[in-house]
């Protein structure tokens, strides 16, 4: 169990053992929220990748990207019509 003093300005200090295994670092943004009623906290940055790769899941598929070659000529697509450069 870890445990963490609020400050006055309502302020707490992540406990390091905390902070290793959430990755975060200074600067980093933290969010919370409540689940079966209890307050998560959670690395804001990692949470959002993850929300974004399984928004993104099966787009490759649907694109026909397999490699980064395929990345690269779609990127061509858009940057430079249909015709390539």
């Amino acid at each position: 169990m870890n445990l963490a003093k609020v400050s006055a300005n309502g302020q707490v200090t992540v406990p390091v053992e905390i902070r290793k295994k959430l990755q975060l670092k200074e600067g980093d943004k933290v969010f919370f929220i409540e689940r079966n009623g209890e307050i998560v906290i959670n690395n804001a940055s990692a949470t959002a990748i993850a929300l974004a790769q399984e928004a993104f899941a099966g787009a490759a598929k649907d694109f026909g990207v397999s490699n980064e070659n395929d990345v690269q000529s779609l990127v061509d697509e858009v940057r430079y019509g249909q015709g390539g450069r």
